[in-house]
């Protein structure tokens, strides 16, 4: 394929915005596309595999090429690629050759180069996993494939299964999880079909979060960080859409977005609700099941999100835990005597997780942890998870 000089200059105007704006990289791609109806499935594709590799790889890039400028990192990603650049293309740093010899370098260069992240990052991951690090990063590093949840209030798995047949999707099934699917590595599932609501798109370790929250039809559920609601809907779908679920949180556009996907989904026991001044107070002793989703580094997503490495720092991971460890006492107070409390991270980090629930057992004798799961994205090829249930004593 021939580099398009409007293409190539969209990926640095993409990058300038990712890495010099901080802009999340996702919503920057599907704004570029939307803005650019023309390009075809070539086009967007270079534009997407540039700039998600550049991302991806950047302090890898910038050895090998010299130069931390984005035409030169570009340049070291396309020629990774296999392309020829153009005459018109300039960079800074190494020519052609000169980068192939430093790319058999890599290597030998200390990780926090070799597997592009940040040095803070790199010193605050071996602290935390030890020689566990070396592996989750290179699980990290590789390209997640698209899982789907089959939404039992609309279909089974097994009528979801003829359907994508029918529908020429080819899907596997996972082991260990009852309504999860996985597509072949590098496909897309078609948009037309998400509208469907039969299948949400849900990555196989948040898929393995709300088992663990034990819910019945007929409960009163609190999603205390509900976002847009994929932990949510897949809530309603073990509740048979029976019972109520609440679903909070600080943001209403992401509380919009949710309304939007349970209509579709067929979810008709959520009600949504921006947090507020009274919100706990008004619910203390109300819940049967809490799920505390918490914000967090989401380092155990890096595989679809390589830019939140670049977006993080020490400060924000420490303004994130306190955070943590507020809304988990504070979400204690929804429970009934016998409830139970869920709560999670896309985090692969012993600090926002086992850490911080080890230390309120300690300074709370109410509680009790009953059961702890740990999703490592290099033994499952997942996302990374933690979960746990907390009960009273």
């Amino acid at each position: 394929m021939r580099i398009h000089r409007i293409l190539a200059e969209a990926c640095v105007v993409l990058l300038q915005q990712v890495f010099e704006e901080g802009r999340v990289l996702d919503r920057v791609m599907a704004e570029a596309f939307k803005a650019n109806p023309k390009w075809g499935k070539r086009d967007r594709g270079f534009v997407a595999e540039s700039v998600w590799e550049v991302v991806r790889w950047r302090r890898a890039l910038e050895f090998v090429v010299g130069s931390g400028d984005l035409r030169s990192l570009l340049a070291a990603e396309w020629r990774r690629q296999g392309f020829d650049l153009p005459d018109w293309w300039e960079w800074a740093g190494e020519s052609f050759d000169e980068m192939a010899s430093r790319e058999l370098q890599i290597n030998s260069q200390p990780r926090a180069i070799r597997e592009s992240i940040p040095d803070w990052l790199d010193r605050l991951g071996s602290a935390e996993l030890g020689l566990r690090w070396d592996t989750e990063l290179e699980a990290l590093n590789q390209r997640a494939p698209v899982f789907l949840r089959v939404n039992r209030l609309m279909a089974t798995k097994g009528e979801v299964l003829s359907w994508l047949a029918d529908e020429n999707v080819e899907v596997a099934e996972v082991g260990g999880l009852d309504d999860a699917l996985v597509l072949p590595l590098g496909k897309i599932f078609p948009k037309r079909l998400v509208q469907d609501g039969r299948v949400e798109i849900q990555d196989a370790g948040s898929q393995s979060v709300v088992p663990m929250l034990e819910v019945e039809p007929g409960m009163r559920v609190v999603d205390a960080c509900a976002g847009a609601g994929g932990k949510t809907l897949q809530l309603a779908s073990e509740m048979n859409g029976s019972g109520e679920i609440l679903a909070l949180d600080v943001v209403a556009r992401k509380l919009v977005e949710l309304k939007r996907r349970a209509g579709r989904a067929g979810a008709r026991n959520i009600r949504m609700e921006e947090w507020g001044k009274d919100t706990l107070k008004s619910r203390i002793g109300w819940a049967d099941r809490v799920l505390v989703d918490a914000p967090c580094s989401g380092l155990g997503t890096l595989r679809r999100q390589p830019d939140l490495k670049w977006r993080l720092s020490e400060e924000i991971l420490l303004e994130t835990r306190d955070l943590q460890e507020r809304l988990l006492e504070n979400c204690l107070e929804f429970l009934k005597p016998e409830g139970k409390l869920v709560y999670a991270t896309c985090s692969i980090l012993p600090s926002e997780n086992t850490g911080l629930l080890k230390e309120l057992v300690l300074r709370d004798s109410r509680w009790k942890i009953a059961q702890e799961s740990v999703v490592s994205p290099a033994e499952t090829g997942w996302d990374g998870f933690y979960a746990a249930r907390v009960e009273r004593r």
